[in-house]
């Protein structure tokens, strides 16, 4: 039964990306390089939406796949860091110009402009947070965090340089998924707290007994 969940949610998450890719093929679909690296972005940025917002549901997500959270959320963050790295390189072997891999700090449009390039990086640094994570336990967390900084500057260098989102139906539902990512971050800031609180109430009381 696990198995058919699972199979129904993959194949679910795989006809959105078919369909988001459909409506991209229709916007601007007379360069096929440049195609292949906009559908790497746009696929690129769901699956790590997808990752994200999971994480506010850790105990929901345990429970309907019957495995490990940390599985299914690194299937969609490994899938989202391949794809979201895909885009530059090929848009980089397209012009044969590697300074796409760089910030741009002229001004601060340009910098939004080109905001993949350092969302690129901070992905990266949220990445090797986890890997090291049991070497800094008190603050991988916090570079962890630093995807959300990432989606930020991806979806805002979407809507001002992104083709696709000319179309209203790609803008409207990626900056949901941003909006949506942002929402599971506070839900589960709120979540953190909570716990925190009820964990001192045990010790508040044990304090007032002695």
């Amino acid at each position: 039964m696990s198995l058919r969940k699972e199979l129904a949610f993959f194949s679910l998450i795989v006809l959105f990306g078919v369909a988001i890719s459909i409506v991209a093929y229709t916007v601007n679909s007379s360069n096929p390089w440049s195609l292949a690296v906009r559908l790497f972005a746009l696929n690129g940025f769901i699956a790590l939406s997808i990752a994200t917002i999971m994480a506010a549901f850790l105990k929901e997500v345990t429970l309907f796949f019957k495995k490990p959270f940390t599985r299914i959320h690194h299937y969609f963050a490994a899938a989202g860091l391949v794809l979201i790295t895909l885009h530059p390189i090929a848009l980089a072997i397209r012009f044969l110009n590697p300074a796409v891999f760089i910030p741009n700090f002229n001004s601060l449009y340009d910098f939004l402009f080109f905001g993949g390039r350092p969302a690129l990086i901070l992905i990266f640094v949220a990445f090797v947070a986890v890997l090291l994570r049991r070497k800094m336990v008190r603050y991988w967390r916090w570079f962890h965090a630093l995807m959300y900084v990432a989606l930020f500057l991806g979806v805002v260098h979407a809507n001002l340089s992104g083709t696709d989102f000319a179309n209203l139906a790609v803008l409207v539902i990626f900056n949901g998924l941003f909006a949506a990512s942002v929402a599971a971050f506070v839900l589960k800031r709120w979540q953190f707290y909570r716990l925190k609180k009820q964990r001192k109430k045990p010790q508040n009381a044990n304090q007032k007994n002695t």
